[in-house]
Formats: C-alpha cells, structure tokens, sequence
C-alpha cells in the first residue's frame, strides 16, 4: 500500500514552504502542491527526505497521498484563486475530509465557502497565520475559526507548529464561522497603527532631535529591553543598523518612502465603520499609505508651502517622552481593535474571547508584545470588558504616559512634522474619556434641516423642534 502522510498543503510559496517543514519538524508527515513545478522540486530538496515531506503538481496525486480525513490547508493569494482551488480538489474530497484556508481571505468569503462546503459535508475552516515567512518555519501565531469539528482533527498538527509563549502554544479555536479569518483582519488593522506609530516617532527623533541612525538604533534597542518589548520595536532597531550593499550609506536612508498595503487593513476599517466602532489609529495609518502613494504630488506641494524649522530640542528628554508617547499609542491601537473584536464577535455571533486572543497573540505574530500579556490578564479578569481604557491595570499605564503625547502632538503641530497616528491616538483617548461631547449641536443641526429628531438630558423619548428661521 502506498504511503500516506498527515498534512497537505496547496501552495508551495515561501510561505507555504516553510510551514510545511516546520510541519515535518514537529514529527508529522506533509505533502505539499503547487501548479509550479519548480516550487514542488525546491520543496522536496529542502525537505531532504521523502518519505517525510513530499510534493506534487498533480491534484489527484496530492489528495490520494494523504491520510483520512485529509487535512488540507491553503496558502494561497486571497479572492478568487481560493475559490479556483477549492472547486478544483472538491470532486477528489470525501466528507468528513477538512479545507483550511490559511490565507488573509475577507471575513464574508469564509462564511459563503463554509456554508458551501458544509453541504457536501466536507469542513472547512479559515486559519490566520501570522508571523510571516520566519514565524511560518519557526512558530507562527494561528488564529482558526469555522469548523469546530474540523478543528479537532488538526489541532495537534497546529499545536505542535505554532509558536510558544512560556510553553503554550499560541494558537486556539476562535469560533464557529468566519471568526478566525475575521481576528486576523484586526489584527493586521493593529499592525497598521503600530507601523505607522513607530514611523511617526522615528521621523521626529530624526527631523527634531537630530539623531543619527546610530542612536535612533540605540533608543529602539534600549525601548525593546523595557516595556516596549515588542516585534516590531525589535525589527525597528535592527533596521536602522542595517548597512546599504548598493552604497557606503545606511539602507533605511535609501528606502522610497511609499508604502504598499494588501487590503486587510483597509478592510478593517471599513468594518469597523459598518459596525459603528471608532478605530481612528487604524483608519489615519491606512490613509497614511495611501497618502504616501502621491510622491510626485507630495514633491510638488513641498515647494509650494513654506515649513518651520523645528525648534530644538534635548535629546535626552524628546528621547523620553518618545518612548511614553509610543507606549500610550500602543494602549490606544490595541484598544481600538480590541473594542472591535468585541463589537464583532456580538454582532457576528463569534462568542469571541478576547482574552484567549490576546494570549496567542504573545509570540509568533508580527504585533506580539509585552504588552499582550497585560492585556490577557485585562480581559481574564473581566471577559465582558468593553474598553481597554476601562479595565483597573491600565489606568496608571495611561495616566503616566498621556501627557508626553500631548507634549509631542502639540509641537509636531507647531513644527511641521505631521504625526496623525500619535493625534489621532490622543484624540480619540480624550473623546472616549470625556462624559460630555458638543454632539448635542449636531443633533440639532440634524434636527433643524431634516427634522432628524434629538434625545434630551432631563426626560425620556424623542423630541422635535419647529426651528424658527
């Protein structure tokens, strides 16, 4: 009888590469396909064993090498290419045979592909992998959801690979429909606000403290050691140490500053206005991108308008009250997708735990921190906490470090040097926590020229006025 492995794998990218042998790693058998034939061979060279890991270009040769139920996980481009796969390996399946999608598919196509699937009695299920090509050989962060029944048969392949935070590994069944697939949208929504943050610091270290690469290396190596421990805290420092190949200079000064994005955290925003909850970090970083894409523009309008020369400043305390600020913003962003999550998981009936995702969200991923672990604990001690900003533990977290963003907003204002994530932070921190807003004006205005009626503070029911003109 011919042999039969544990674990297939359709799309044999980087990505999909090297989970499949961090599968082969962690004692379980893979086989693997892709139309691209050298894919499949560069697969089987690296894995260096075939009765270990396999491949094939032929569908029919894939689902006959796998064992039953077949486990079958995809890592290709979102959109209409998943559904080509699907359609094209479900006449091989059998039922009770699993399909997971491990790619950063939208929440609504995972619904309309389970329910499809779900007819033919195959299970399907989406899995968010973050982590990147590294975490994907390493230890990814998986964030599943769909199929609980599916799940169970695959759960001790995903526990094996995932990555580990003090010996657990950072993956969980999330909830039954589109849930999985829907976590890793926000989570890559926060991703957004974190990377634009942490630019928005580095360009007023650089443009008003004047720091060399060198020390800017230094203060994000020395921020990593602290509360600020975090991934992308760590890879910033790194990069700024990073010596050009094509030059004599350092790389980060020769990067084009436009930023490309995939959609998820357009996504993410979007939804988040469908659900009437405010992410303004999240919203101002993928406008950011988008604003960067206008280079030609931006050069035109640079020498049309005059700019302050930044007033100057210690370096030692901008250095300080950088890091506060980054730290009150992170609170900020991790809020806002948090409340999001909760909003969702209500409206979508996911029955999410918040703290169980910001547990795996401790390593492997790329928005692990130190300060998930103090956000697990948050929502562990209250699961129906509807705001960060509410829970005991961070309000001494805030109060300590809410005024150096005010301090630094109000001179990148005064300055120049645009810092719409670091505002857009402090506002919505100072609107969540202020008991009364002037939004009674614009109930009146909405009252005035549409006859949109208005609540009032001293009585119950809606009112009308018959404004005089």
């Amino acid at each position: 009888m011919a042999k039969t492995y544990d674990f297939g794998l359709v799309g044999l990218g980087v990505m999909g590469r090297n989970f499949i042998l961090n599968v082969a790693d962690n004692g379980f058998t893979a086989f693997g396909n892709d139309l691209d034939e050298e894919k499949v061979n560069a697969l089987i060279d690296e894995g260096g064993d075939t009765d270990k890991v396999n491949a094939s270009t032929e569908a029919e040769t894939f689902v006959a090498s796998l064992s039953k139920p077949r486990k079958i996980m995809l890592l290709v481009p979102a959109g209409k290419i998943v559904d080509a796969v699907i359609d094209n390996l479900t006449p091989l399946l059998d039922k009770g045979d699993i399909i997971i999608d491990g790619g950063n598919s939208f929440f609504t196509d995972t619904d309309r592909r389970e329910a499809k699937l779900k007819e033919k009695g195959i299970h399907f299920f989406g899995a968010g992998v973050s982590g990147g090509a590294k975490g994907a050989r390493k230890g990814p962060s998986i964030m599943p959801g769909g199929s609980k029944e599916g799940y169970k048969e695959v759960k001790p392949i995903f526990e094996a690979v995932a990555a580990k935070y003090e010996g657990e590994p950072c993956v969980t069944y999330l909830g039954p429909k589109s849930a999985g697939n829907y976590v890793k949208m926000v989570h890559n929504g926060i991703e957004y606000g974190l990377m634009q943050l942490t630019s928005e610091i580095y360009d007023l270290l650089k443009n008003a403290g004047g720091l060399s690469n060198k020390e800017l290396h230094q203060s994000f190596d020395s921020w990593n050691k602290g509360r600020l421990h975090s991934f992308l805290v760590e890879i910033t420092a790194e990069i700024f140490a990073q010596k050009d190949d094509l030059t004599d200079g350092d790389l980060i000064d020769m990067i084009l500053d436009k930023a490309k994005q995939k959609g998820t955290g357009k996504w993410t925003s979007q939804n988040a206005m469908d659900l009437g909850i405010p992410v303004p970090t999240i919203d101002i970083a993928v406008s950011m991108r988008e604003i960067s894409a206008l280079k030609e523009e931006r050069m035109k309008a640079d020498a049309l308008y005059e700019r302050p020369k930044p007033e100057e400043v210690m370096k030692r305390a901008l250095i300080e009250k950088c890091e506060q600020a980054l730290y009150f913003a992170f609170i900020m962003t991790y809020a806002q997708g948090m409340h999001q999550l909760a909003d969702a998981s209500k409206e979508y009936g996911y029955e999410l735990d918040l703290g169980e995702i910001a547990k795996i969200w401790r390593a492997g991923c790329i928005i692990r921190a130190a300060l998930l672990a103090d956000i697990t604990k948050a929502f562990k001690a209250d699961a129906e906490l509807p705001n960060l900003l509410l829970a005991p533990s961070f309000v001494s977290k805030v109060k300590e470090t809410v005024n150096a963003a005010r301090e630094l907003v109000s001179y990148g204002a005064t300055n120049g040097i645009p810092m719409p994530g670091l505002s857009n932070a402090l506002t919505y921190f100072d609107a969540y926590t202020s008991s009364r807003l002037p939004l009674n004006l614009i109930q009146a205005q909405r009252d005035y020229f549409g006859s949109h009626t208005y609540e009032r503070l001293d009585r119950e029911g809606t009112f009308h006025t018959e404004w005089e003109e």
